[in-house]
C-alpha cells in the first residue's frame, strides 16, 4: 500500500500528577485520563489509535515512559496533560532523552465550575490552571518545541487542533527512514532544485539517491503486453481518451501505459515514497513519463520536476497529512504563468505534464490527450488534461538557504478559468494569491521562494506551521492576508540573525 492506514500510528495519552495526593485522588486522576482517551479514540475525526498510560507520578516514572516511548515503533507522539499539579523538575530528565515530539493539552476533566458544591478537595484534584503552567514553564525553559492546545477535551476546536497536529506528526513519522529516487539529477544550471541532500536526511529522517534512467528502463522494458491490455482498459474506464489515441496514435498510449507500469514495478520493488525525474535525462525512454506521474501521485507518491527532490518529499508529506480528508486534493505545481488585468491579477499554475489527478475538477472526466512538449527531443508524451475546482488552497516551498531550511507558504483562492483554454494541453489551475497579487509576489521572491511548490486543497496554514514545530529548527515563512512587505524584510532579516547565531 502506497499510503499507510494511520490508524496503525498510536499517540500515548499521558497525565502528570504527583505522589503528594494519595490514592483515592490519583484513582480519580486515572480514571478521568482514561476517559478522556477513550473518548479521543473514539472519535471519527480522531485519525490514529490514542493509547491510554497510567498517571505519571516520578521522575523515574517519566524518564520511563519516555524511554519506552523513543523505542515503541508505533508510537509517532505524546498527548501531556497536567490534571494536577505535577511539579516540573521531575519531567527534566524525561523531555531531554525524549525523541517523540508532543503536544500540550492545556485543559481540564470538568467543564464548568460546580458553583454550589466546589470545595479544596474539588480544587486540588482539578489543578490543570497552574499544573499545565508549570510543565509549560519546564519546557519553554528547555527551548522545546510544541504545540500547546487550550480548551476543554470535548470541545470541536480542540478536536480540531489536535486532528491537525495528529496528521502533521503522521507526515513527520512517515519521513523517517524514507527513500526517495532521482532518475537522473537536476536541470542544469538550476540553482533552487539543488540542496544538501546529506543535511536533509539528518533534519527530515529521509534518504534522497540518484538511479540511472537505464535502471528504471530495465523495468519498463519487463513489461508484458497483457498488463498494458488492462492498464489500457483502465485509462478508458476512468478518462476521456482523444480519438488519435484510440486509432493512429495508439501506441503512444500503450507505450505510457509501459513507462507507468515499469515505474510503478521499480517505486514498488525499491519501497520508495517518491520520485524525480527529468527532461534532460531521459535515455532510453521513448516520451517523458506524463499520465504515469500523475497517477503516481495520485496514489500517493511525492513526486519533483527537474530533479526537485525537496518538492517530491514535500508532496509525499502533504499526501499522508490528507488521508481520509475531503478534497484531499495535493499536487506538484508551478506557478507558470500571470494574468495582470488591475484588480483582478490571478496566477495560471501548471507544468508541461505533471499535475496529480487529485486535484482535478469534479465537473467532468479528465481528458487523456498526446501533444508535441517542444523540450527533451522525445516522441510526443501523453498526459490528463483538467481545470481544478474553485476553493481555498495553499502553495508551500521546501528551499535550502544554505544554513538551515525554510518552508515558504502562500494561501490562495483558487478560482474558475475566466475563459476557456482549447490550445493548453496540460493540467491546471488558477489561483489569486493572498494578500494581493502585488504583494504575495514580492514577498515569495524575497523570501527565495521557488518555481516549484506543492499545491493543496485540504492542507492549510496551521499543518504546516505544527509540521515546522515537529521537525524543529526549521524556518517558516507564511505569506497570507495580513503580509506586509515591510514585515516580512524585518521578519527575514530577523530570522537570518536567530539562525546565524544558533548554527555557530
Amino acid at each position: 500500500m502506497v499510503l499507510p492506514d494511520l490508524k496503525q500510528f498510536q499517540i500515548w495519552f499521558v497525565t502528570g500528577s504527583q505522589n503528594l495526593y494519595g490514592t483515592a485522588v490519583l484513582h480519580q486522576v486515572d480514571e478521568h485520563s482514561l476517559q478522556i482517551a477513550t473518548s479521543l479514540d473514539q472519535d471519527k475525526q480522531i485519525p490514529v489509535s490514542i493509547i491510554f498510560k497510567p498517571v505519571l507520578k516520578s521522575a523515574i516514572e517519566i524518564f520511563e515512559l519516555c524511554q519506552m516511548a523513543n523505542i515503541d515503533k508505533k508510537c509517532i507522539g505524546l498527548i501531556l496533560w497536567m490534571h494536577t499539579f505535577s511539579p516540573a523538575k521531575m519531567w527534566i530528565n524525561g523531555l531531554k532523552i525524549l525523541h517523540k515530539p508532543f503536544v500540550h493539552l492545556h485543559t481540564q476533566f470538568n467543564r464548568d465550575i460546580p458553583w454550589k458544591t466546589i470545595d479544596m478537595d474539588f480544587m486540588n484534584l482539578n489543578q490543570s490552571a497552574h499544573g499545565d503552567r508549570e510543565f509549560g514553564h519546564i519546557c519553554s525553559r528547555m527551548r522545546i518545541n510544541r504545540k500547546v492546545i487550550t480548551g476543554h477535551w470535548e470541545e470541536k476546536r480542540v478536536r480540531e487542533q489536535l486532528s491537525i497536529w495528529m496528521r502533521a506528526t503522521c507526515a513527520y513519522a512517515d519521513w523517517q527512514g524514507a527513500r526517495f529516487v532521482r532518475f537522473g539529477d537536476n536541470m542544469r544550471d538550476v540553482s533552487v532544485t539543488e540542496g544538501d541532500k546529506v543535511e536533509a536526511e539528518l533534519k527530515f529522517g529521509y534518504s534522497v539517491n540518484t538511479y540511472s534512467i537505464n535502471d528504471l528502463k530495465f523495468e519498463i522494458d519487463q513489461i508484458n503486453e497483457n498488463d498494458i491490455d488492462k492498464l489500457c482498459k483502465e485509462y478508458e474506464e476512468q478518462y476521456d481518451i482523444v480519438d488519435e489515441l484510440k486509432k493512429e496514435k495508439n501506441q503512444s498510449l500503450r507505450e505510457a501505459a509501459k513507462i507507468e507500469l515499469g515505474l510503478r514495478k521499480f517505486l514498488e520493488k525499491g519501497t520508495y515514497k517518491g520520485f524525480t525525474d527529468t527532461f534532460e535525462d531521459l535515455d532510453g525512454l521513448r516520451q517523458l513519463p506524463g499520465i504515469a506521474v500523475q497517477r503516481l501521485m495520485k496514489d500517493g507518491y511525492g513526486f519533483g520536476a527537474e530533479g526537485d527532490w525537496k518538492t517530491a518529499t514535500i508532496v509525499r508529506a502533504l499526501k499522508v497529512m490528507s488521508i481520509g480528508l475531503k478534497n484531499s486534493g495535493n499536487s506538484f505545481m508551478e506557478d507558470y504563468t500571470y494574468h495582470l488585468e488591475t484588480n483582478n491579477e490571478m496566477v495560471l499554475g501548471a507544468h508541461m505534464l505533471e499535475i496529480c489527478e487529485s486535484i482535478a475538477s469534479t465537473k467532468q472526466k479528465p481528458s487523456c490527450e498526446i501533444h508535441p512538449l517542444g523540450i527533451g527531443g522525445k516522441e510526443d508524451p501523453v498526459r490528463l488534461v483538467f481545470n481544478s475546482d474553485a476553493g481555498s488552497a495553499i502553495n508551500l516551498s521546501l528551499i535550502d538557504m544554505g544554513n538551515r531550511f525554510r518552508l515558504l507558504i502562500n494561501e490562495v483562492d483558487a478560482i474558475e478559468p475566466l475563459d476557456s483554454l482549447p490550445n493548453l494541453p496540460v493540467a491546471r489551475v488558477i489561483w489569486k494569491p493572498k494578500p494581493d497579487m502585488r504583494t504575495a509576489c514580492t514577498a515569495w521572491i524575497l523570501a527565495g521562494g521557488a518555481h516549484h511548490t506543492c499545491y493543496s486543497r485540504s492542507i492549510t496554514t496551521e499543518y504546516i506551521r505544527d509540521f515546522a514545530e515537529i521537525i524543529g529548527n526549521i524556518e517558516c515563512i507564511v505569506i497570507d492576508d495580513k503580509t506586509t512587505i515591510d514585515n516580512l524584510k524585518n521578519e527575514l532579516k530577523w530570522n537570518d540573525m536567530y539562525y546565524l547565531l544558533h548554527n555557530k
